[in-house]
């Protein structure tokens, strides 16, 4: 049913958690608690983990958490189709950050479903188009080698903290429109939110980012400038502007989307080149071959997961899945999909194209993927011309937090 995006009200989809809130369609032999993004085997070494789902978990299970309920899947084919499915499987309530039912909003265009979700998308896909982002490119290199300046010289460097947090999110916020001075405080935000497994502290990150963007949204509609956030804000669809919930949900999207995804995904590529330097080697042999090596990389690294809530009943490789259930593709476990990428955890830079699940696809693909994609580009190039030779400094023990975006906290190099 379409929703209307300018009022929003809190969904009605039920949150199911813990056994004794299985509804009674699920077959017994599908219920497992796997422990997804928190359980101490998972953090282990999640994407190990991840792909042997594929052999220890059916392809279609029931998870029952502490955190929620929800269907899983893991094949390629079926997060294709559930994806491209937005008549049964829908966005609306499948996003899980906690919002105040008295001031509640929409994450837009995420938690919009066609045909309205494409209306939304035509207001920043001047500056998220490939066309767009290639305008960035320059800054985006010279900003690489002003952070590898820092280091280079030194022969060792936390990577996280001054490399593959600082290079995207500095873009970022320039995109955005957004003070440079205040990108630690939004990194903190978003890694409590993102993060945390307790829901108190993921609404007081919630509450902190509202009150901050909602200041920066009225500011930019005092004064317009040529970022994001302004062009959001004063932006129409079908010729009247966008309430004030409209413009805030768009922004806060953005805002929590672009500050961990991209920084995660370099941490995890990073870490796994420093501990394997024939594809460091590779790499650097083979420049004409880039953009496949990108998306190999992408494919072994990808990070997030991609929820939905169905809005009716349907079958999937025989498992009944009723309207009102949830159902989350672990896109990083689609990804090593043996039927689609046969030695899923090899590093092979000549696969035979298949689409790589790293940015979702369908109409709610990611808006940020020709940007990330650029991102790790110029970053690898410009990392390997400085620092073509690095390994993970001796002794270091590899640790993830909890959460919805996975990737190391720490990564000390040498070289």
């Amino acid at each position: 049913m379409p929703i209307d995006s300018a009022n929003p009200v809190p969904p009605t989809y039920p949150r199911r958690i813990g056994m004794d809130q299985v509804p009674p369609h699920v077959a017994p032999d599908l219920i497992r608690s796997a422990g997804i993004t928190y359980s101490p085997e998972f953090l282990a070494a999640p994407h190990d983990f991840m792909a042997k789902l594929h052999q220890d978990y059916p392809s279609i299970w029931y998870d029952v958490g502490a955190y929620g309920n929800s269907w899983q899947a893991t094949k390629h084919a079926d997060a294709l189709f559930i994806l491209r499915h937005p008549e049964i499987f829908s966005n609306e309530g499948a996003t899980p950050f906690p919002r105040d039912p008295d001031d509640y909003f929409y994450f837009i265009p995420q938690e919009i479903d066609p045909p309205e979700h494409r209306k939304y998308r035509n207001i920043v896909d001047p500056v998220f188009s490939p066309q767009g982002v290639l305008k960035l490119e320059a800054k985006i290199r010279k900003l690489a080698n002003d952070l590898i300046d820092e280091f280079a010289d030194e022969g060792e460097v936390e990577f996280t903290e001054a490399f593959g947090r600082p290079l995207p999110v500095m873009v970022f916020l320039d995109i955005m429109g957004l003070p440079q001075a205040m990108r630690d405080t939004f990194v903190s935000w978003a890694m409590d939110l993102l993060h945390s497994n307790s829901r108190e502290s993921m609404g007081v990150a919630m509450a902190n980012i509202t009150t901050y963007l909602k200041g920066a949204i009225a500011e930019k509609k005092a004064n317009p400038d040529d970022g994001v956030v302004s062009l959001i804000a004063h932006a129409q669809i079908d010729g009247r502007p966008l309430s004030d919930k409209e413009v805030f949900g768009f922004v806060c999207f953005l805002f929590i989307g672009g500050l961990d995804t991209v920084f995660a995904t370099l941490n995890n590529m990073w870490l796994f080149l420093a501990r394997n330097p024939q594809i460091v080697k590779e790499i650097r042999d083979d420049p004409d071959n880039i953009n496949a090596q990108i998306e190999e990389l992408l494919r072994l690294w990808s990070v997030t997961f991609s929820g939905r809530v169905l809005i009716q009943d349907h079958e999937l490789r025989g498992v009944q899945l009723k309207k009102d259930d949830r159902i989350t593709c672990v896109l990083p476990a689609c990804n090593f999909d043996p039927e689609v990428f046969p030695n899923p955890r090899e590093c092979n830079f000549h696969r035979p194209r298949q689409t790589v699940l790293a940015f979702t696809v369908g109409a709610h693909s990611c808006m940020g993927a020709h940007l990330a994609r650029l991102e790790i580009k110029c970053a690898l190039q410009e990392w390997l011309k400085r620092i073509p030779e690095f390994s993970l400094k001796e002794g270091t023990e590899i640790e993830y937090r909890p959460g919805g975006v996975v990737g190391p906290e720490a990564v000390p190099l040498v070289w």
